[in-house]
């Protein structure tokens, strides 16, 4: 076309985008955000002049937390806005070289003025997605003095990030899809990068609001809150109406009052100050029902201790006569909210015992992840020069699977996924119809023929550095989470169940399997008897 620019290069186009992506939410993820070995490492690859070889690593995991047979995957994006962001200041290089031995020579600190992720390459899973042990999550390609600086930050990025996601995902399964969920756990979280983070992958994992207000400022994420024991028991019974109430407490009646006529549409009442049934619910009832003739509507009430299930059946009972007696239509669906030190068993124990719960509000042991407090990901060489790398070990779990890979996933009939399948790079993709070999990496018994009905193809160019690929876009979080909900209603329940779940399958084709092998018997040494 005349008059039109020419198109951009490919180093060009990486600056273009490294532009338009932020930086990390948190600040303090620096290029420093690293281990100390990562710098010697990279001296030592500057020293022997292979800083600039071309390294393939990939990072995953090798056992799904909390005993169960799935992950949700978790943190992308903030890996991409620190490889988009990556730069030394000179203040950084001033620490690393006080940092590192003085007999490191200065161009080694010349070059890491001169280093950014350009030339990486970042191949992964999309955020939310439900994962499988082995398969790796990111391909990350590069230099490998460079890529071998990422690993710590990236692996920090998404290790707590896919567990907590996880966890929320697990207690949405049990609580079950009609439950609102709440996230109050930044008062229990590990400092406050915990708080935060743990509100926003709770949110892609399945809950549907936080009472954290950073979070809800930084990711949009909805807000609920109400109020707590201080504020009823900061109210005296004179300050507001005479000691006439029957047997109830009336300081706490008179905490509703004030917090009704401040927030007559929001009305949301903690009932158990001092006695539930005796107290609380009829100083709610009290209010609600005066609420109702101004022409508003109360939400509910929140249940903090005590025993759950009786209390909520209970009050559901008590707001079915008010509804009959004062002819107040829907009160006896008025919502209920439990909370207090919640976690997968007592949302499991509540639906066996039967309850009347609507929303649940989860702290402690979700944001901590106090079931399982890390998720093991890891990052391991795969490639160099084009020649494929394997890491061997006794244990053949922490056996390696060598070369670039491309990841599919079979569908069934059914539609549930079957298999998740690796191949070389090169290899043909699995075709819809097209009976394929799937077999176990390692044990060479465990294989089966797959004839797929739909095939999935897992990983997209997420960072393309120099390779001139389209970079696929990073969605919103409310995006990633329906995708979240989506992925996991995709699946087997036997595969989602809380006990004894059924192990998914995550296999590798025969010609990769036969190369694994080989490469094995290659670099193993081989001993000698005397």
């Amino acid at each position: 076309m005349a008059g039109a620019l020419p198109a951009a290069n490919g180093v060009e186009k990486e600056e273009r985008q490294s532009r338009s992506i932020d930086g990390p939410t948190n600040p303090m993820v620096t290029p420093l955000l690293t281990d100390l070995y990562q710098f010697t490492m990279a001296y030592a690859y500057w020293k022997g002049g292979k800083h600039n070889e071309r390294a393939v690593f990939d990072l995953y995991f090798r056992r799904n937390p909390f005993g169960g047979e799935y992950t949700v995957f978790a943190g992308l994006e903030e890996c991409i806005k620190l490889i988009a962001n990556f730069r030394f200041t000179e203040d950084d290089i001033a620490f690393i070289q006080s940092s590192l031995p003085p007999t490191c020579e200065v161009g080694f600190y010349n070059y890491l003025r001169g280093i950014d992720c350009s030339d990486v390459e970042i191949h992964a899973f999309s955020e939310g997605c439900v994962v499988f042990p082995r398969m790796p999550l990111m391909r990350v390609e590069g230099p490998v003095a460079v890529v071998q600086l990422l690993e710590t930050p990236l692996l920090n990025l998404v290790n707590y990030a896919s567990l907590v996601a996880t966890n929320a995902a697990r207690h949405r399964f049990v609580a079950g899809k009609s439950k609102l969920l709440l996230e109050f756990g930044l008062r229990r979280a590990q400092g406050p990068d915990g708080g935060i983070g743990a509100s926003k992958y709770c949110y892609m994992g399945g809950f549907d609001a936080t009472s954290n207000v950073a979070a809800g400022k930084l990711f949009g994420i909805p807000l609920r809150g109400t109020h707590s024991h201080a504020f009823v028991s900061s109210f005296l019974c004179s300050d507001l109406l005479g000691c006439i109430f029957g047997e109830t407490n009336q300081s706490e009646l008179a905490a509703f009052i004030s917090y009704a006529l401040a927030f007559p549409r929001n009305f949301l009442a903690l009932v158990d100050t001092y006695d539930v049934m005796r107290s609380g619910i009829p100083n709610f009832c009290a209010v609600a029902l005066a609420l109702n003739d101004f022409g508003y509507k109360a939400i509910g009430i929140r249940l903090d201790s005590g025993d759950l299930a009786y209390q909520s059946c209970e009050a559901r009972n008590f707001f079915r006569v008010v509804e009959k007696e004062f002819g107040v239509s829907e009160y006896g669906k008025t919502s209920i909210t439990a909370s207090n030190d919640l976690n997968e068993e007592t949302l499991d124990a509540l639906n066996k015992q039967g309850h009347e719960v609507d929303a649940f509000g989860i702290g402690t042991h979700l944001v901590t992840c106090y079931a399982q407090p890390a998720l093991g990901v890891v990052f391991k060489l795969v490639e160099i020069n084009n020649k494929p790398r394997i890491k061997l070990s006794e244990d053949v779990s922490k056996v390696s699977i060598p070369c670039k890979k491309r990841c599919y996933r079979l569908y069934g009939k059914e539609g549930y996924p079957l298999v998740d399948i690796m191949t070389g790079e090169n290899e043909p993709p699995p075709k819809v119809g097209e009976r394929i070999l799937c077999r176990h990496p390692f044990n060479e018994s465990k294989r089966a023929y797959v004839v797929p009905q739909r095939v999935e193809e897992l990983m997209k160019c997420f960072w393309p550095g120099k390779s001139g690929k389209d970079r696929a876009e990073l969605p919103p979080i409310k995006l990633i989470r329906e995708r979240c909900i989506k992925q996991l209603d995709q699946m087997r329940p036997d595969h989602m169940r809380r006990l004894n779940p059924t192990p998914y399958k995550v296999s590798v084709s025969a010609k990769l399997y036969d190369f694994i092998h080989f490469l094995w018997l290659n670099e193993a040494p081989v001993g000698e008897l005397q």
